[in-house]
């Protein structure tokens, strides 16, 4: 009895212990002990760029001449602060191992390796994070378009993974940059310029929208600073607390367009799922064919400017920008909202808008495209059009009219006097003491080298703007009459569904018109530069531009990715 009693007590001892063994492993495979920080962002230490300055001095755009690369006012470890903890556990061979579900993927195609259960939307912001680091933070390869990174953008990813359901919408858990121009509450808004830089405010309507519907803000994009209304010639792309934006496609040698340059260099060099520019006359078009993107320049008023640094609350407008058309249609649905009470141009704006669903249902086929004669003459144009033509559509040539355009740059800078103020009164931070034009025009003057080495011609321009309200409200309708006559003389002789324009080049016309654009690579020059199929539309034809845009870039596909940046 004694030996079996011995046997038995140790048999239980022996149990109780591997017991508690597989206890303490069951336990630490639910809750492993955290990872060890792999990632360590070396510092960003500043270089002497004059060399590179010299180089670009004999380039044949005035615009590329560059004074400055490198800003004079941020350090870039201070944005590097706001990632470092965010990818501590984030390693070279995780980057590795997700870029083949992730770079150069549309929205859908990521989403569903996330439902697959091969991705999360932690690894995803991760994984812009570290790309942003391992090519911003190479001095070979940096393009400056971000000036500031969401601090929480991580965190918030964790929480999209244990909250997402399938009735989400398809941006839900998807990181976006926004132009910095466009308030976000955690992150100051700029606009580049340094009088701005401390610039606290409350999310603008917008980035309300995309927040409801489960978007990631992962950060701020650089732009042209005050939206390209602060210098003559200056460079597109630089702004005073951001640098000089450069395009990955040709660095230092093609230029960036404006004045969402940095929001069209992040989406080309894949730093997020898609961004958010702004435009009151050719600049989302521009940046986005200028970095082979798709770029809507919707209706004005389709969008709220509530929250958004105003250059003209006549003309402006954001709208996203994107690697592909079903992205374009993606964010522009999160971004609609119907009125805001702080835009009056969003009274009546369609609401509920899925224009990703049906986008199949598109076609070239019997479509009546208008096609501009004068611009035949560029062959990337020439060739497309015929595409077309091949592929079912219509086309009919046409001569472009003239357009009395007499009054568009007051009109833009008796704007900006009152639209800059009213926008500092209500959103800036409370110790921000400039709140009118003169002010900062003034406050610039003082160490001008630094803060404004291009000039600010067109800042003090504003200045000279000196209608009485009747005298604007003549103005604005005159040009909203032309812009309307200019399209509308085109479209009603030839029964055009669209006009079919090159770049920005009719960019003009469509914001005194407010008709929406969507621009679509349609190729590359002999040197490799971008180039884009815009296609112009009426009034609230947004669903219409992105079904023709999709078969147009499902029927072509010439996008290609930055070979650099790959």
């Amino acid at each position: 009895m004694l030996i079996k009693d011995a046997y038995l007590q140790a048999k239980k001892e022996f149990l109780m212990k591997n017991a508690l063994f597989l206890l303490l492993a069951v336990l630490f495979a639910c809750n492993p002990a955290p990872k060890e920080p792999v990632t360590t962002i070396t510092p960003w230490t500043p270089y002497d760029e004059s060399a590179e300055l010299a180089e670009n001095a004999t380039h044949e755009s005035i615009r590329m001449q560059f004074k400055l690369i490198q800003s004079k006012v941020t350090d870039k470890n201070d944005v590097w602060k706001n990632i470092a903890d965010q990818i501590a556990s984030f390693s070279e061979e995780d980057y590795q191992q997700l870029k083949p579900m992730i770079l150069d993927q549309d929205i859908p195609t990521i989403q569903s390796h996330i439902t697959n259960g091969s991705l999360t939307y932690e690894l995803l912001t991760q994984w812009y994070l570290y790309r942003i680091v391992k090519f911003e933070n190479d001095k070979d390869k940096y393009l400056n378009n971000i000036i500031s990174i969401n601090p929480n953008a991580v965190a918030e990813a964790k929480m999209k993974d244990q909250s997402k359901s399938d009735g989400d919408h398809p941006i839900f858990g998807m990181p976006i940059l926004l132009k910095d121009n466009v308030n976000f509450a955690g992150l100051p808004t700029t606009a580049g310029t340094y009088v701005l830089k401390g610039n606290e405010a409350s999310d603008a309507f917008i980035t309300t929208q995309i927040k409801q519907s489960g978007g990631i803000i992962l950060g701020k994009t650089n732009l042209s600073e005050w939206a390209n209304f602060l210098c003559l010639g200056c460079p597109n792309g630089y702004s005073a607390v951001g640098g000089q934006t450069l395009n990955p496609y040709g660095r230092k040698t093609f230029d960036t367009g404006g004045s969402s340059s940095g929001s069209g260099s992040s989406i080309a060099a894949n730093y997020a799922a898609a961004a958010v520019g702004t435009e009151t006359s050719g600049s989302i078009l521009s940046p986005s064919s200028t970095h082979s993107l798709v770029g809507l320049k919707p209706t004005t008023g389709l969008f709220s400017r509530g929250g958004i640094v105003p250059l003209s609350s006549t003309l402006d407008t954001p709208g996203p920008m994107t690697k592909s058309v079903i992205d374009n249609a993606i964010l522009a649905s999160a971004m609609a909202g119907g009125e805001d009470p702080s835009d009056p141009a969003t009274k009546g704006s369609p609401t509920d808008k899925t224009y990703w669903e049906d986008l199949k249902t598109g076609t070239l086929k019997g479509v009546r495209f208008g096609v501009n004669k004068g611009f035949l003459v560029d062959s990337t144009y020439k060739e497309t059009v015929a595409k077309i033509g091949r592929l079912g559509g219509i086309l009919i040539e046409f001569e472009q009219p003239e357009m009395d355009f007499e009054g568009f740059g007051t009109l833009l800078s008796a704007d900006m006097r009152a639209d800059l103020p009213a926008y500092l009164n209500k959103y800036a931070a409370s110790d921000l003491k400039l709140r009118t034009v003169a002010e900062i025009v003034g406050y610039n003057q003082v160490d001008s080298l630094e803060k404004i080495p291009y000039g600010q011609g067109r800042f003090e321009g504003i200045l000279d703007a000196d209608l009485n309200e009747e005298e604007l409200i003549a103005l604005r309708k005159k040009l909203n009459d032309n812009g309307i006559q200019f399209f509308e003389s085109i479209i009603k002789e030839n029964q055009l569904d669209f006009v079919l324009s090159i770049n920005n080049f009719n960019a003009g016309h469509a914001a005194a018109a407010k008709y929406p654009c969507l621009t679509v690579s349609m190729g590359y020059t002999e040197t490799g530069e971008p180039i884009g199929l815009t296609f112009i539309a009426r009034p609230y034809e947004e669903d219409k531009l992105l079904k023709v845009g999709y078969a147009f870039e499902q029927a072509t596909k010439t996008r290609k990715i930055p070979a650099s940046y790959q």
